[in-house]
């Protein structure tokens, strides 16, 4: 067997006390961890481009490419941990021990891994306190000046097995660090910030002015200071800066505004993606709250963000009148409140001054490079670019392309392009007219409308390379044309200019399904749901989830994200193969006998013989699986 040296971050996570909670209440015990490392544990370690390389029944062994990312994903965990456990008994409460090394790792052919830099990572697990993270000295010199929290030095501590002792950190996770006295002649020219208040918070507020900055005519009404200048780099802790742009609300009491509403939200939502070290949810799940109570709250805990953002826009015949807010999720306090005027034709460059400022609040000082990668091109017409957006609005309502809600807001492209035959947005649009049928089987002429899109998405990267959506409908393209390898490329563009283009994620992961990487699929459907918890497409991922779980032999998964699939969309075909065979392939032949009855109840004159599915499945296994399972053959 070939093995690999390497140097490697190593994260041992484990659950406190997990016989006695076992014990007390297995069925339940082992309910809850899978539903933490589906919900919370797997889509973090997925977020931070981690491996899982062993599991161990009630933990996990990961591996990272760095220690920062491990130790950020430690925190995220202990955080989300603390939340789920809040109003539970202190016996019913699942919580961790996590230990992190950076150090040399042997890396087997099934991609296994073992040595010292695992064995330490386990024993620094082992004597970690709970709700807490220990780091030895070489993962903590990585670290180190970096962390916002609570820090022990444990000293040299003897580990167990291991030959010599090792330096260890306790990280207090939810525990700030103590502040430190600053040099009067460092602070020169800087802005006193009132004390008392978590540190992006403060900064957050006090370059709320630069939001609407000159330039433009504004109505400004704020409180705040101006924002401190520093050279320093933010906390770790503070780095993920998470957060939802909830819709913006449309004031004007005519739903035919809507529009203009909701395209602010999605430029946003776009832009502050782009943020380095932020994490945003995507628009999909975003709008799923649309017209809702805002509970900052609740929605903050449901999402797992630190922030929200909500707004609204009162458009009139010459003017908009913006309004924005941000509200800190953990405590619901409002962070800052701005509004101001703007000529209707400017509506969307708003989002240039929020963006500029969530920018250099969350970096102190982002570079003007970067900053200007951040900016929104404009249309050349806004009267085009106006009718484009109404475009947007009816396309994302109608159900499919082909129906007449869609049609009419194609037509809508067709007199922007009119107006302005360079309009990205209005090309982009259009071009989902022609290729969307072929995606769903609803063309008459897939080879004519399949090159038509095409062409249109080609100009639209002509004239924008930087248009995130573009390299989307391009990737969705080349799956239509089977070119697999160059769609996943085209999809991995899309994230590099938008991390929140969720469909993007939803892409690559289909497409490493039909490529056989299945591991590959699984991660990408975990960025998906964890970007879009609630995204309308969710029976989709979990029933891709099934699919690459099966295809890994991993049959209990498979059954888990079919059967969850099914509860979202009993109709969608796709997930009841897979929960069939796999219960077939683990003997649980009463289940596999309900589940073939609620199939066939379900679909009465669809394709009942094992044949028909190879068309959806070639795999053997399926086919055998439903045979075992006793669905008939024809």
């Amino acid at each position: 067997m070939s093995e690999t040296r390497k140097i490697a971050a190593i994260l041992v996570a484990d659950v406190v006390g997990y016989s006695r909670l076992a014990g007390a209440d297995e069925d339940r015990t082992l309910a809850r961890l899978r539903a933490l490392r589906s919900d919370l544990i797997d889509p973090t370690i997925a977020v931070y481009n981690g491996r899982v390389f062993k599991r161990t029944g009630d933990g996990s062994l990961v591996e990272f490419r760095s220690v920062v990312d491990a130790v950020r994903c430690a925190i995220e965990l202990q955080n989300g941990l603390a939340e789920r456990n809040a109003g539970l008994p202190r016996e019913r409460r699942i919580e961790f021990r996590v230990g992190i090394h950076l150090g040399d790792v042997v890396e087997e052919a099934d991609g296994d891994l073992m040595g010292d830099g695992v064995n330490i990572a386990s024993r620094l697990e082992g004597i970690c306190e709970p709700r807490a993270i220990c780091l030895s000295e070489d993962a903590y010199r990585q670290v180190k000046g970096r962390l916002d929290l609570a820090i022990t030095d444990l000293g040299p501590t003897q580990l167990k097995n291991i030959a010599e002792p090792v330096r260890v950190y306790s990280l207090q996770v939810g525990v700030p660090a103590q502040a430190k006295p600053s040099h009067p002649r460092k602070r020169s020219g800087v802005a006193l910030l009132a004390a008392g208040i978590a540190a992006l918070s403060i900064v957050i507020a006090a370059g709320a002015w630069y939001f609407f900055i000159a330039n433009r005519p504004a109505v400004v009404t704020t409180t705040a200071t101006a924002p401190a200048a520093s050279n320093a780099p933010p906390p770790l802790a503070a780095q993920r800066f998470s957060i939802v742009v909830l819709p913006f609300a449309n004031l004007s009491g005519d739903p035919a505004q809507d529009y203009l509403a909701d395209a602010l939200t999605d430029e946003l939502t776009t832009s502050i993606a782009q943020i380095p070290s932020t994490f945003v949810i995507a628009r999909n799940t975003a709008f799923t709250y649309k017209g809702k109570p805002v509970d900052a709250k609740a929605i903050g805990k449901d999402l797992g963000v630190r922030y929200v953002l909500e707004g609204s826009v009162q458009p009139s015949a010459a003017e908009v009148r913006v309004t924005a807010q941000l509200i800190d999720a953990d405590s619901g306090a409002h962070v800052w409140a701005e509004q101001f005027d703007t000529p209707r034709a400017d509506v969307l460059q708003t989002q240039d001054e929020i963006v500029t400022h969530l920018a250099h609040a969350l970096l102190f000082q982002l570079p003007e490079a970067d900053l200007a990668r951040l900016m929104r091109k404009p249309g050349a017409n806004p009267d085009a670019e106006d009718l484009a957006l109404q475009c947007l609005a009816a396309v994302r309502k109608a159900p499919e392309a082909v129906s007449k809600e869609a049609q009419a807001g194609f037509r809508l492209c067709e007199q922007a392009l009119a107006v302005d035959p360079n309009d990205v947005y209005a090309l982009a649009l259009l071009s989902i007219k022609y290729w969307q049928p072929v995606s769903h089987n609803l063309s008459a002429a897939p080879k004519a409308d399949l090159k038509r899109g095409d062409e249109l998405v080609s100009k639209v990267l002509a004239l924008d390379p930087t248009f995130a959506y573009g390299h989307v409908f391009k990737a969705e393209i080349l799956r239509d044309q089977g070119r697999l390898e160059e769609a996943n490329a085209e999809a991995e563009r899309a994230l590099d200019l938008n991390p929140a283009a969720v469909d993007a994620y939803a892409q690559l992961a289909f497409n490493d399904l039909e490529l056989g990487q299945f591991e590959k699929s699984l991660e990408n459907l975990d960025k998906a749901i964890r970007l879009s918890p609630h995204d309308p497409s969710l029976h989709y991922w979990y029933a891709g989830k099934a699919t690459a779980h099966f295809g890994l032999k991993q049959y209990e998964d498979a059954i888990e994200w079919a059967r969850r699939a099914i509860a979202i969309d009993p109709t969608y075909r796709q997930p009841h193969p897979v929960l069939i065979a796999a219960l077939g392939w683990t003997g649980r032949q009463a289940e596999a006998h309900e589940a073939i009855q609620r199939y066939l109840a379900l679909f009465p004159t669809g394709p009942r013989t094992i044949a028909a599915w190879k068309a959806v499945d070639s795999w053997d296994r399926l086919i055998e699986g439903l045979r075992k399972a006793g669905l008939p053959e024809e």
